[in-house]
């Protein structure tokens, strides 16, 4: 199921309530490798700690590695006018913002696929 998500926890929780977060976590580890930004962590890692740790990854790569945040960025397909219309001006509330629009298009990666496979 589709929807308009209002944060990131809402993602995790439909994610799980729909068999669906393992799917998410391959998803998320597989573009973050694709993008040069390697995320570990381990596959039955709670939502909250995955939103933590994924914010901290984002967070560290807005401040010290831009270019593999922007590869990340064009890898899981976030649109640029999607960052664009973020308002926040704070660097931790920013990259909490592109944390949410990236769990967001994962999560739409990883929901299409189910729904259309074969």
């Amino acid at each position: 199921m589709l929807s308009n998500f209002n944060n990131s926890q809402e993602i995790l929780e439909v994610a799980q309530k729909e068999l669906l977060y393992e799917k998410l976590l391959l998803q998320i580890k597989k573009d973050f490798e694709l993008a040069n930004a390697g995320l570990k962590f381990n596959m039955d890692i709670e939502p909250d700690k995955l939103k933590s740790i994924l914010h901290e990854k984002i967070y560290f790569l807005m401040l010290e590695k831009f270019q593999e945040y922007l590869n990340l960025l064009y890898v899981v397909d976030i649109p640029e006018s999607a960052v664009k219309e973020i308002q926040a001006t704070d660097v931790v509330d920013v990259s909490a913002e592109v944390c949410f629009l990236l769990l967001k298009r994962e999560w739409q990666k990883v929901w299409f696929k189910n729904k259309y496979a074969s």
